[in-house]
C-alpha cells in the first residue's frame, strides 16, 4: 500500500514540474515572438533560447510568470533587452507577453531572412505581443528601422505602431494609447532612395552638322 502511494505521489509530484518547465519554455518562447516580424531570419525558429534576468516570479495559479533585472533574450540572431518582462495566460491558453523597460527603451534586433547582412531593428517604451491576435503593439516614442549592415534603411516612428503580423499590414498613431488624435502630433517616415549612384546623363538630342565632303 505505502509503496503504491509512493509511487504515485512520485508520478504527480514529475507531472506538475513538467508542467512548470514547459510554462516557462513558453513564456521564454512567447516573448521572442514580440519580435518576429518583419521577415525574420528563418533559422531562428530552430536555434536554442538563452534568457538573462536578474530574478523570475512564477505564479502558476494567476498564470503569471515575471522577469525582472536586465532581461535578455536571445535566439540565433534575434536579442531582446527590457527591463521588465511579465506574460500572462487566458483561460484558453493563449500567451499576452508585456515588456517594459524601467525608464529605457525596450529594444530588439534580428536579421532578416535572405541573402546580405539586413537587419530590422526597433525601439518603444513598453512592447506587447498578443499570440492570438498575431498582433505587436508598441507603445510611446515607437521606432522600427532597416539596416544593410550598420548603414541605416527606411526608419519610421511614431507615439504608436501596430504590427498585424498574418497580414504584414502595419499602422502608425499619434497617441501612445493607441488612438488617432487630430493635432496630438505627427510621425515620421523616412525612405532612403534604392540608387546609390546619379543617374548617366542623357544623350543630346542635337546631332553635329556633317562634315564637308573632300574636294568641295
Amino acid at each position: 500500500m505505502n509503496i503504491e502511494m509512493n509511487i504515485e505521489m512520485n508520478i504527480e509530484t514529475n507531472s506538475v514540474q513538467e508542467s512548470k518547465m514547459k510554462k516557462l519554455m513558453m513564456a521564454a518562447l512567447v516573448l521572442l515572438g514580440a519580435a518576429g516580424y518583419a521577415a525574420a531570419e528563418k533559422a531562428d525558429s530552430y536555434k536554442p533560447t538563452e534568457i538573462n534576468y536578474g530574478r523570475l516570479d512564477a505564479d502558476d495559479v494567476k498564470q503569471v510568470y515575471t522577469f525582472t533585472g536586465d532581461v535578455t533574450l536571445t535566439r540565433g540572431t534575434l536579442r531582446m533587452k527590457a527591463d521588465k518582462a511579465v506574460v500572462t495566460y487566458s483561460p484558453e491558453g493563449y500567451q499576452l507577453a508585456t515588456l517594459t523597460g524601467g525608464g529605457k527603451k525596450v529594444a530588439f534586433r534580428q536579421k532578416r531572412d535572405g541573402e546580405g547582412d539586413q537587419w530590422m531593428e526597433g525601439e518603444a517604451d513598453r512592447i506587447e505581443y498578443d499570440e492570438k491576435a498575431e498582433l505587436v503593439k508598441m507603445y510611446s516614442k515607437a521606432k522600427i528601422r532597416r539596416l544593410e549592415g550598420n548603414k541605416p534603411s527606411d526608419e519610421v516612428e511614431g507615439e504608436f505602431i501596430s504590427y498585424d503580423s498574418r497580414r504584414e499590414f502595419f499602422s502608425v498613431r499619434n497617441t501612445s494609447t493607441g488612438a488617432d488624435k487630430p493635432g496630438a502630433g505627427r510621425g515620421t517616415m523616412v525612405i532612403q532612395p534604392k540608387r546609390t549612384a546619379p543617374p548617366s546623363p542623357a544623350p543630346s538630342a542635337t546631332q553635329s552638322p556633317a562634315a564637308p565632303a573632300a574636294g568641295n
